[in-house]
């Protein structure tokens, strides 16, 4: 998906499906691990996110690789859309997961199902077609490469655990690097702010 039609999708949303696109293409998140985020995972004071567990089929498990489970640089853009969001949920203590099913009284996060269908009404909207959660996935690689990101530090950013799943080439990298190539994914994600003269 383009940034443009990004936007587009974006704009159709309504929380706390918004926010978790956000988190999807901002972190190239498997939705699976967006939806199993606890407030606890995130450390506001350091700007990390720990992504520690999934869900499927409402079925709390591990994450799919023990690569998949690791800390991550949370912008501070992308900080304030979580700080917002957790200002606005009822559910937001840290035990609490972060996109908890009000329907479900917290107990469980919102549903997969349900978060496909509003992801294909919301590009059925935007005139973008079908859209699987996963595109948010395949996104977030495109636009690591289309900033100039290393392959290694996709690699890393992706968090598989062989190199050929991202390209066919090996390096290692810096956090730093990790961390401007995320900053730069959500710079491309958030809707620009206008500036009034």
């Amino acid at each position: 998906m383009t940034v443009e039609e990004f936007q587009l999708f974006l704009a159709h949303l309504e929380e706390p499906i918004r926010t978790i696109a956000l988190v999807c293409v901002c972190f190239g998140l498997r939705i699976s691990e967006c939806l199993a985020l606890k407030w606890c995972d995130v450390n506001w004071f350091d700007g990390k996110l720990r992504v520690e567990r999934g869900i499927v089929r409402q079925q709390v498990d591990d994450v799919k690789t023990i690569y998949s489970g690791k800390l991550m640089s949370i912008d501070a853009a992308m900080l304030e859309v979580l700080k917002t969001w957790r200002q606005n949920t009822q559910f937001s203590l840290d035990e609490d997961w972060i996109f908890a099913s009000p329907v479900k009284l917290g107990r469980l996060p919102v549903s997969y199902p349900w978060v496909w269908l509003m992801f294909q009404q919301a590009a059925f909207r935007a005139g973008i077609g079908k859209l699987g959660t996963h595109s948010l996935r395949h996104s977030y690689r495109s636009w690591l490469d289309a900033v100039g990101t290393p392959i290694a530090v996709q690699q890393k950013l992706m968090r598989h655990s062989d190199i050929r799943t991202t390209l066919n080439i090996y390096g290692d990298v810096v956090t730093d690097e990790m961390a401007q190539a995320h900053s730069k994914v959500v710079e491309l994600a958030l809707p620009r702010k206008v500036i009034a003269n």
